[in-house]
């Protein structure tokens, strides 16, 4: 299985540090949890069902026409290519690696291919996964751009898959209202912004053929009742909508701001993380390590994710540790 962020529990046997006494900065989570809400005895003793207010719940909150609530969009990833046949799939990289991993375990052929490149592959593609807000580099593509890539492909039955993990901070930008559309398919996270990665949902945003497709390969009862009416309480919150992302882009600049005063000065990052490319990627990542902060190294770039810390003593606690670190290069 592929690495990912959030693997504390190794940490700690590794550096010999007590979980409870690190400071984890290694996943792109929102770090304040939504609250949990009351969750009555029947959704823990009856099977879900799926007429409960989960679906129009996520569809007001996306502005989507139809929806597929999944255990965490990772499940959606890894059964999308069983809807079509092998062809040629083109990966927006660096991005989340699990993506370009699923198409090649189904068969596929797969070229991961940069921004600049994406208008010279596009013709010989059956389908281009982007992920927008990109993890982790945070870069972020228009509306419009993605739509004519989609148009382009769709005219000749292919497809475009956004997965729009971190888009919950700046919505204005989603293709959630446009995902009716024949040969778009967008997917979203609900851990990630609502602070809630253990309940494991996610919901797919496409045209009703294509969901139906999807729903057979999920199959049934994929979302427990539980996780289907915290789903809902979360995404009605409009008003903690409202003071997550407030929270999460204030935060973000600080950390920002924090990285670049102490010479480490950002490439990308959205509302979630910061991100930057370094020669020193690993020596940085050690450094923090020994000291407690978890932080997401990819070694195939040399580069490093910073997650956002939670509390003003997190705060100083990563400033410490930065101006220490800043002392002994």
């Amino acid at each position: 299985m592929l690495e990912h962020g959030g693997r504390l529990r190794k940490a700690a046997l590794q550096y010999g540090i007590a979980e409870a006494d690190w400071l984890d900065l290694s996943s792109g989570l929102a770090p304040w949890p939504f609250p949990i809400p009351d969750i009555p005895l029947r959704a823990w003793a009856r099977l879900p069902e799926t007429d409960d207010g989960l679906e129009q719940a996520a569809c007001e909150y996306y502005g989507a026409t139809h929806v597929l609530p999944v255990a965490g969009s990772q499940a959606a990833i890894q059964l999308l290519p069983r809807l079509r046949r092998t062809g040629k799939v083109g990966v927006l990289s660096p991005c989340y690696a699990e993506h370009a991993e699923a198409w090649r375990r189904a068969g596929y052929i797969v070229r991961e291919v940069l921004e600049q490149e994406v208008d010279f592959f596009l013709e010989s593609l059956d389908v281009l996964v982007v992920v927008n807000p990109n993890n982790p580099t945070g870069l972020s593509l228009t509306p419009q751009r993605l739509l004519d890539w989609h148009a382009r492909l769709a005219q000749r039955g292919g497809w475009l898959v956004v997965d729009e993990a971190f888009m919950d901070i700046t919505p204005q930008l989603s293709l959630a209202s446009q995902a009716h559309q024949v040969g778009l398919i967008v997917l979203r996270s609900f851990g990630k912004f609502f602070g809630l990665a253990g309940v494991r949902l996610g919901f797919v945003l496409a045209e009703r053929n294509l969901l139906k497709l999807l729903a057979e390969q999920v199959g049934p009862w994929a979302v427990s009742g539980p996780t289907r009416v915290l789903g809902q309480v979360c995404l009605r919150d409009t008003v903690g909508h409202a003071q997550q992302r407030l929270r999460c882009e204030s935060a973000s600049q600080r950390l920002f701001d924090v990285l670049e005063r102490h010479g480490l000065r950002p490439q990308g990052g959205c509302g979630l993380f910061q991100w930057m490319i370094t020669d020193r990627a690993e020596q940085l990542h050690e450094f923090m390590a020994q000291r407690g902060i978890l932080l997401r190294l990819f070694v195939d770039n040399s580069s490093l994710r910073f997650g956002l810390p939670d509390t003003e003593a997190d705060w100083l606690r990563l400033e410490q540790a930065l101006s220490a670190y800043r002392e002994a290069s």
